[in-house]
């Protein structure tokens, strides 16, 4: 069956009121559910909605799901005050079909993005419908900060032509390797950043990607989203905003095994795990997740500091399962969980609700 535009705006429009109703008291009347639209939206606003999806990050990496080595303290806390999904799955299990399955709300028998390739291949096309789209039509802002990968420079998938006022990351999939690039891109325009990059050896899905050697690694690309981020919801007073976070952690960096000084789990420092007995890359790993856990924190108590909690939906996932890139082990941690493999498509979810306390789905 081929959907067009009309079809698309639908089933996306009621996947968003499904996860707004999640929200919903379940103490209202009938009478007060049965309000017409227009006077419920004259009462109070929509609420804002924050989708943050880290990178190849596996189901049982965080406590709350069972990981004993490594800490999470803040999502472990999102989930005890919000909804655990313990049987969600991802569009697919790697990076650039999942996002697009994402994005527009098809599965992979009809989604335009369907594997890892080329940017003449790998984008959308503008008569793809995105949920960015249709929650502009609602009235909201949009934003997207981090790895896009649906769309390159000189294609027809960029961000802003996607339903994305504002865009902050990595266009390109391979470019988003690297944790310490010499540049990204806000909206349509390369920012150049202090980080000296030695390129592999060869090119290949339309980037020439590289490594920056640690004494050249200045700025690290995940706190700038974390700080674009807190930025962009200190300036959303006025309207209800969807702010799609889209990290590149704990993707390995897969240019480092060219390289015979790099492993692939790039991070500023090891924090607490830097004097264990582990392998370097497995330091490296968990580092980075407790990396995206402070993030997070940061975001949440941007939304308490700014009195947008309590009308905040703040949904955290993973694109898919865990790697075995960069020197990573992921049955060191068992990242995986109670399950078997690796990449698979089933993956934590933790969805915050002021609403919610502790729930399981």
């Amino acid at each position: 069956m081929t959907l067009n535009n009309t079809h698309k705006k639908l089933v996306l429009g009621a996947l968003a009121g499904l996860t707004l109703s999640a929200c919903q008291p379940a103490t209202q009347t009938t009478e007060q559910t049965a309000q017409p639209m227009t006077q419920a939206s004259e009462q109070k606003r929509q609420p804002n909605i924050i989708w943050i999806m880290a990178d190849d990050m596996g189901y049982g990496d965080l406590g709350s799901y069972g990981q004993q080595k490594i800490k999470t303290p803040r999502l472990d806390q999102m989930a005890a005050e919000g909804i655990r999904f313990t049987d969600m799955y991802a569009g697919t299990t790697v990076c650039a079909p999942s996002r697009s399955v994402l994005v527009t709300g098809l599965h992979m028998g009809h989604t335009p993005v369907r594997g890892n390739a080329d940017k003449t291949i790998q984008t959308l096309a503008p008569e793809d419908v995105t949920v960015a789209e249709v929650l502009q039509d609602a009235g909201y802002t949009t934003a997207l900060i981090g790895k896009w990968g649906l769309g390159d420079d000189g294609n027809t998938g960029l961000p802003n032509d996607q339903g994305f006022d504002y865009f902050f990351g990595y266009l390109n999939q391979v470019h988003a390797h690297n944790h310490y690039p010499d540049s990204l891109w806000r909206n349509k325009e390369k920012v150049q950043l202090d980080n000296m990059v030695e390129l592999g050896p060869i090119a290949y899905m339309s980037f020439h990607g590289g490594v920056a050697k640690p004494e050249n690694r200045k700025t690290y690309s995940s706190d700038l989203f974390y700080q674009e981020s807190v930025d962009f919801i200190k300036q959303q007073q006025d309207n209800p905003f969807f702010l799609f976070v889209s990290l590149t952690s704990p993707h390995a960096n897969n240019e480092a095994e060219k390289f015979d000084w790099a492993h692939g789990m790039e991070v500023p420092d090891y924090g607490i795990y830097k004097d264990l007995d582990w392998p370097e890359p497995a330091k490296g790993y968990a580092a980075m997740v407790t990396h995206i856990d402070q993030g997070v924190g940061q975001i949440m108590d941007t939304l308490k500091a700014q009195g947008l909690a309590d009308d905040t939906i703040v949904i955290f996932t993973s694109d898919n399962g865990p790697h075995e890139e960069g020197g990573n082990d992921p049955y060191f941690f068992n990242s995986s969980g109670p399950f078997t493999g690796t990449k698979r498509a089933l993956t934590a979810v933790v969805f915050a609700c002021h609403l919610s306390h502790g729930a399981q789905v």
